[in-house]
């Protein structure tokens, strides 16, 4: 999947794939969303409540995003 974002003056904002990385790194602690082609890196155990923290994080990215375009 390839991701663009509108490119500011002066401010580099992440693209869509780079945030989605952040908030599984810090909500799901799984390193890299890159398919290794193993079972033991690609499938990971997760907790309900990350689930939940991570989906909320992403929709309050959306929800931010949309409000910069307007």
């Amino acid at each position: 999947m390839q991701t663009t974002n509108k490119k500011r003056p002066g401010k580099q904002e992440p693209t869509v794939d780079e945030l989605l990385a952040a908030i599984a790194k810090a909500t799901l602690h799984i390193d890299t969303l890159e398919t290794r082609k193993s079972d033991s890196l690609d499938f990971h155990d997760v907790a309900v409540w990350s689930v939940k923290a991570a989906l909320e994080a992403a929709y309050r990215a959306g929800l931010a995003a949309a409000k910069e375009e307007r």
